[in-house]
């Protein structure tokens, strides 16, 4: 793929120390930033996993320059971001939510003028648009305009034009938000390659599967606090169990609960959800006849019953006591 910035440069790409971001409002203080500490080395691919308003945004938008820090203090790249933000925006790349491509010029023009305010010479930018566009797959697309793209295609494009300058660190902010499934997939392998030529990445996401595949270190945060942070693999370890049952059957949920934490060994946590209850279990061995067998001998007729690995939802729901999604 070969477009990654490649600065060598070791230690920390990202550093934050209490950071905080307060809005005033007619109501009073807002907080939506309560004080974090990030280190995010070069090379590595960080998330922000968390549901809206969780402070994420505010938290890439500080990180980015876009929104001066209420209190506490952040580096990118070795620079303070308040006190070098222009610094900071020559050594990062940023895709924000919001489709940001200038509608008037084609695909191709707008890698070439972001190229040029770079700094790129006219054959720099041209041969540089070039080498984007095919490896972004949008060669054929260098003469549309930008209002013609498809959200994939804008999508990729933004990420390209946010690469031109070959900088330090990318910045994504939810980039796969409002695309269909095959498309959020062969995003995440351009992601993917990306990191493999070692481009550091922090992308924000309330997409959990998203976080799991693609990030080496997640952050999971609500209301603007970090409420656990580690690899995809050590968080959903520490929930304590290694498998999730949900259970339905016809009858008192909450009495069904009870019986099965009681009955079935291994069972850590028990949760209800829509018709039934969700066991947490350490131990997998014969889990399943264990589980029907302890409803049944209770006198639950069973509706349904489903065994899956902890994801990092679960932990969320560890957490905070609810869903990812709520």
């Amino acid at each position: 793929m070969a477009v990654a910035s490649m600065s060598g440069a070791s230690g920390l790409a990202i550093r934050t120390e209490d950071l905080r971001k307060t809005y005033k409002s007619s109501r009073g203080d807002v907080p939506a930033v309560r004080g974090i500490d990030l280190s995010v080395s070069s090379g590595q691919f960080f998330g922000l996993l968390g549901p809206n308003g969780a402070g994420k945004s505010t938290t890439i938008g500080m990180l980015t320059t876009l929104i001066l820090p209420t209190g506490g203090q952040a580096w990118v790249a070795g620079m303070d971001v308040v006190a070098d933000p222009v610094g900071v925006k020559r050594r990062i790349g940023v895709v924000t939510q919001n489709n940001t491509l200038d509608m008037q010029l084609t695909v191709a023009e707008n890698l070439e003028f972001r190229s040029r305010f770079f700094g790129l010479s006219l054959r720099e930018a041209s041969r540089r648009a070039a080498q984007l566009l095919e490896v972004f797959g949008l060669a054929d697309r260098r003469k549309a305009m930008s209002t013609d793209l498809s959200g994939g295609q804008a999508k990729r494009l933004l990420i390209a034009r946010a690469l031109v300058h070959r900088p330090d660190i990318l910045f994504l902010d939810e980039p796969t938000a409002g695309l269909d499934p095959q498309t959020r997939v062969n995003l995440w392998d351009i992601l993917r390659v990306l990191h493999a030529e070692g481009q550091t990445i922090l992308l924000t996401t309330h997409y959990m599967e998203e976080a799991d595949r693609l990030c080496e270190r997640v952050a999971i945060m609500d209301h603007g606090v970090i409420l656990a942070l580690d690899t995809p693999a050590a968080l959903k370890q520490s929930i304590g169990a290694d498998t999730v049952v949900t259970v339905k059957a016809v009858g008192d949920v909450d009495r069904l609960g009870e019986l099965l934490a009681r009955e079935v060994q291994g069972v850590t946590r028990t949760r209800r959800v829509p018709d039934g209850v969700e066991l947490h279990v350490q131990g997998a061995d014969r889990l399943v006849p264990r589980v029907a067998a302890a409803a049944e001998h209770g006198g639950f007729d069973l509706v349904d019953l489903s065994v899956a690995e902890p994801s990092l939802e679960t932990v969320f729901i560890n957490l905070t006591g609810k869903e990812l999604r709520d």
